[in-house]
């Protein structure tokens, strides 16, 4: 099979950090209260080894909606910095700003796509779904109205599976290998996911997509479950009489 062509995508940084405890316990705001999350990531600087579920030196908090091998590496894309340093009004917002371990010079939701296999350095990734925003975003940069924005916006990043495990480094180019399901990019995933929730047939295409991360394809067939289920309680249409 020929490999299939896109633009040229850099490893423009890496970011890890360990999970820590934060806040107060009497605080009155509630971005103060205590809690504990690996969202804040530190950019780091030479070769990097990646695991099978972590890079060395990073870590999740909440295992049990975080990590583990279809979440082993969320990746980001450079290109959206610029427009949100300009839209939420933080010119010096760092890469690592939306928790990603990989930000990547061009590549975006647009031209990712489930199952894609990429290359960079010693190691091969698989990208195994879109990155649902989660209230930890909004509270690491004190904003309630981000998740939200983020959905909206579509800007969401993906993560990753390790396939091959090795080393890493910036600058290193983002080679695209395989890509098994031209027709399913990161965007329509989540154009799907958060704003096609009626869409019966859309929903179960998506979830019989090949490589998508188990815990998609358990929400689609929900959702799908509950749509029959809709259907099926709808009153009958009476003839004209």
């Amino acid at each position: 099979m020929p490999r299939p062509q896109v633009s040229p995508a850099i490893l423009h940084s890496i970011q890890v950090g360990a999970p820590r405890s934060y806040g107060i316990e009497d605080a009155v705001d509630t971005h103060d209260k205590p809690w504990t999350t690996g969202f804040f990531k530190t950019r780091v600087e030479g070769p990097v080894f990646v695991g099978t579920t972590n890079l060395v030196g990073d870590g999740q908090a909440d295992l049990k909606n975080h990590g583990g091998v279809d979440k082993a590496v969320l990746a980001y894309s450079a290109d959206h910095y610029p427009k949100w340093r300009e839209e939420l009004r933080i010119p010096n917002m760092p890469c690592g700003a939306f928790g990603e371990n990989l930000t990547i010079i061009g590549l975006s939701e647009e031209s990712v796509y489930i199952g894609d296999i990429f290359r960079i350095g010693e190691v091969t990734f698989e990208v195994s779904q879109p990155r649902q925003p989660c209230w930890k975003l909004a509270r690491r940069w004190r904003m309630h109205e981000l998740t939200g924005l983020v959905v909206r916006n579509g800007r969401s990043g993906w993560y990753l599976r390790v396939m091959e495990q090795g080393w890493i480094d910036t600058q290193m180019p983002v080679t695209l290998i395989e890509r098994p399901n031209p027709s399913w990019s990161i965007a329509r995933a989540n154009e799907i996911l958060h704003h096609r929730k009626t869409d019966l047939h859309l929903t179960l295409e998506l979830a019989n997509v090949p490589r998508l991360a188990n815990s998609w394809v358990e929400e689609l067939r929900e959702r799908a479950e509950r749509l029959r289920a809709t259907v099926a309680e709808l009153p009958l249409s009476l003839p004209n009489s």
